[in-house]
């Protein structure tokens, strides 16, 4: 018997409405369900004046351990789209405390796409939008090579990683 059985919990991926993380986290909390919501530190300037504050480091997601009774009842708030179990709780574990341990360090994190050589994909933003391609270098992965099939030739172009979405 797994532990999420004999406790009743399982831990879920709560994709969230947008901008509603926060106000999902305070309902888990009002129901003392555990969960977890990684929350960095931005600045922003607006004009002569500087702000700071939290924002999550996953958009639209917190990471939630319930029973499938509490579950049904979050789904009334009309802050969750979907709550999307977790398969291998022991590897989510090591992740988030991973995760946990990222954000403790203070250092600045960015959330990058998982692209690895071969991949296919699309660019997303900029002057080449819609254009597809194939990523050529997993140690940096920021280059997209285009092919010409007719003349058995490829064109390499760098794009910020952020503009490239993966095609399934």
């Amino acid at each position: 018997m797994s532990p999420a059985t004999a406790t009743g919990l399982r831990w879920f991926v709560c994709h969230t409405r947008p901008r509603c993380e926060k106000k999902f986290a305070s309902l888990l909390d009002a129901d003392r369900c555990e969960y977890y919501l990684p929350l960095v530190t931005s600045t922003r300037r607006y004009g002569p004046r500087i702000k700071r504050f939290t924002k999550p480091l996953f958009p639209g997601y917190v990471f939630a351990h319930v029973s499938l009774e509490t579950k049904r009842r979050i789904y009334q708030q009309d802050l969750l789209v979907r709550a999307i179990p977790v398969e291998d709780e022991a590897k989510f574990l090591r992740q988030l405390d991973n995760v946990r341990a990222l954000v403790a360090s203070g250092l600045e994190l960015n959330v990058t796409p998982l692209v690895k050589r071969g991949t296919r994909v699309r660019v997303a933003g900029g002057p080449l939008w819609g254009v597809e391609g194939v990523v050529d270098d997993p140690t940096h992965p920021t280059g997209v090579v285009v092919a010409v099939d007719v003349l058995q030739q490829g064109l390499h172009v760098k794009i910020p990683l952020e503009d490239l979405e993966p095609l399934s």
